[in-house]
């Protein structure tokens, strides 16, 4: 078997993985309980199944200007994948969309408690 019959069958494996890691992700986005839940399976089982189908077509496809494009969607993906999940995450925690009994430590809380202590002393110095 040639190099490229090898790539072809690495790539068809690769595609089918990230296919079913991207399924996985699907399932979990409709039947986890919670939001934080939701989020972890919309962000990493989704892009890793991306990249991995991403590479698939990278061995199949094999020309420069396809292998670019290919690492340009990974990549954005890789970025905003994170930012996206954060914002979903705040913004949930803002809404008291979230059960906050499962969270073992709450940084935002303490985070939001100094940021609102800092504002009432400065708006007690500039009042006074």
């Amino acid at each position: 078997m040639s190099w490229t019959g090898v790539a072809d069958v690495v790539g068809a494996v690769c595609m089918l993985a990230g296919g079913l890691l991207c399924l996985l992700a699907g399932i979990g986005m409709v039947r986890l309980p919670d939001v934080l839940a939701r989020m972890h399976a919309a962000t990493k089982p989704q892009s890793f199944g991306l990249l991995l189908v991403l590479l698939g077509a990278g061995l199949w496809l094999r020309s420069l200007i396809d292998l670019c494009t290919l690492l340009l969607v990974g990549l954005f993906q890789l970025l905003t994948s994170p930012v996206a999940a954060h914002m979903v995450g705040r913004a949930a925690y803002r809404t008291g969309r979230l059960d906050r009994e499962d969270l073992v430590r709450d940084e935002l809380a303490e985070a939001l408690r100094a940021a609102a202590d800092q504002g009432s002393e400065e708006s007690r110095r500039s009042s006074g």
